[in-house]
Order: C-alpha cells, then sequence, then structure tokens
C-alpha cells in the first residue's frame, strides 16, 4: 500500500476497527432484528452477529469489540443471559469479531477455523490499520477447531460451519441455518460497499469472488443473508456485491496490463458507476484499489 492510503486509512479507522457506518450503534448497545422465532440478527460497533436461541441454550455468532461486551451481556439478557451461552463461533479472527471472546470465553465453548486459533495465539499486524493484535489469553481462544467442515445439531436447528479459504483471511468460517435457510457470511460479504480483504494474511479479492459464487450455488432467493458489515440481505445483494468484485478487479487488471503503475491506477480511479459503493464504504476508492492490485 501506498502512503496515499496509509494515510487516508488512518484518518478513516480508529485502531484496528471499521468508521462506524449507519447500521452501527453510536453508543454501546446492540439493535435486534428478529429472523424466526428463535434467530437473531444483532448490530453494535463491530461485525454483525447472530443468536440462536432454545431449550439447548444459546449459540452466537462473532462477539464484537471488547468494549462492547457489557453491552453485548447485556443484549444476551433477553434471551436467556450469558450463562447459558454454550457455543460461540467466531468466522475469523479480526478483532471486530473477536475480542469479546474476553468475556464470554469464561461461558462458552469457542468454535473456529484451525488458522483462527493459530492467529489468536500469536502477535498478529495488520500495518495498514496500524493495529498489533496480542496472544489472547487461554479461555478467548477456540477450544474447538476443524479444517474444512463442521456441523452442529442444537435448538431443533442444523447448522453447517464451513471453511472457505484465502477470501477475507486464511481462517474464514461461513455458517448455514439449514433449516431457517439462514447464512451468516462473515467478511466474506460487506453489503453494498467496498470490502476489507486482507491481503496480508491469507486473503485475497479474487478468491473471495470465487468462494462467493460457490455459495450463491448453495442458497436461494428466499435466503435471509447476514453480512459481516451492512443491513441485513438477499441472495440477489449478495450477488450485487460478487458482481463488483469480479468488474472492479477486471479494471484494475486492464489498466495494470496497460502498464499503468498503482499510482496511475488510483489517480484514474474506477467508473463513475462505483460511486455509490464507495460513498457506503469505510473507505475511499483508492484504497480498494490497493487491495486489488496486491491481490492482482
Amino acid at each position: 500500500m501506498n502512503k496515499w492510503i496509509l494515510i487516508a486509512v488512518s484518518l478513516l479507522l480508529s485502531s484496528y476497527g471499521y468508521a462506524d457506518n449507519d447500521h452501527h450503534a453510536k453508543s454501546p448497545s446492540f439493535k435486534s432484528t428478529q429472523l424466526t422465532e428463535n434467530i437473531y440478527m444483532l448490530q453494535g460497533k463491530g461485525g454483525n452477529l447472530a443468536l440462536l436461541k432454545g431449550e439447548n441454550g444459546l449459540l452466537l455468532i462473532d462477539a464484537d469489540y471488547k468494549v462492547m461486551s457489557d453491552a453485548l451481556k447485556n443484549a444476551l439478557g433477553k434471551y436467556g443471559g450469558v450463562n447459558n451461552l454454550n457455543y460461540l463461533i467466531n468466522t475469523h479472527w479480526h478483532g471486530d469479531h473477536t475480542q469479546g471472546n474476553m468475556a464470554l470465553g469464561h461461558h462458552a465453548q469457542i468454535i473456529a477455523h484451525d488458522n483462527v486459533r493459530a492467529r489468536l495465539l500469536t502477535t498478529q499486524e495488520i500495518k495498514l490499520f496500524k493495529m498489533v493484535s496480542k496472544p489472547y489469553p487461554k479461555h478467548a481462544l477456540p477450544a474447538i477447531t476443524y479444517a474444512k467442515r463442521l456441523s452442529l445439531h442444537i435448538n431443533d436447528e442444523d447448522i453447517e460451519v464451513v471453511h472457505f479459504p484465502k477470501g477475507h483471511t486464511d481462517g474464514d468460517s461461513v455458517v448455514f441455518f439449514k433449516k431457517a435457510n439462514i447464512v451468516h457470511m462473515g467478511d466474506h460479504f460487506f453489503s453494498g460497499m467496498f470490502p476489507f480483504v486482507d491481503v496480508d494474511h491469507g486473503g485475497n479479492v479474487l478468491n473471495m469472488a470465487k468462494n462467493i459464487s460457490l455459495i450463491l450455488e448453495m442458497i436461494d432467493d428466499k435466503t435471509r443473508v447476514i453480512p459481516g458489515h451492512g443491513p441485513l440481505s438477499t441472495k440477489k445483494e449478495l450477488q450485487a456485491f460478487h458482481d463488483m468484485l469480479i468488474d472492479t478487479s477486471a479494471e484494475v487488471s486492464a489498466m495494470k496490463a496497460k502498464g499503468l503503475s498503482l499510482e496511475e491506477i488510483q489517480k484514474k480511479s474506477l467508473s463513475k458507476k462505483w460511486a455509490a459503493w464507495e460513498a457506503n464504504s469505510f473507505f475511499p476508492a483508492n484504497v480498494w484499489i490497493g487491495i486489488i492490485y496486491s491481490s492482482l
């Protein structure tokens, strides 16, 4: 990434944190959206969460930032309380999805891909955000890990946790609620906006697009799609996101093939048709161009 990108991102993002968007609370609280009788989407400051409640206790997908933990415990109180939390799934290792492990790991078994545990065991750095993540304590680490696919059967729901490699990171999980026809995408999906793709930790824009094409074949028009960031979405919106990944990558690739440098491509920028995507994003198009360029 060039100096301009680093300056732009440092102004727009807090120490590893996506800037608040309209779907994020301005105070420590969670917005709850009921999807079925026992499945809810929770939105706080970081990545979107999903909650399954029932007679077998609670299952939660992702845990937001550490500063949101008290608010998250309060939110869980409406559904049986943190003491009834049995499972916590981390869709990947980034702090806006896992820092809540510190508080919730005392109550729940944490589930994640093998690479998530490996990353949380060691110091990690995202230079783009000037963020250093120190090793997590034992209770906040995933105790149950998997390589390709893991099944859970709880509260009369069949849950499939599936690893899609080298997309957003090297340890991404996408979670399917089979009976309810709901999918939690983790950060494989930023609805209506350019995504952060962690190229330095195994992510790749083109691989993300390939993964999403596979997921699109696994869902239907009635599937409710929970993005890592952004509003509750549909297959149509996921398809639009996939198409954006493909088309913006093609634009950058074509300019690169003509011999343009990263700086020259950033100066020329993307087609005007992506203006709305940029307006909804956490960073400007120049940063997205840099991420695509690195993926190529």
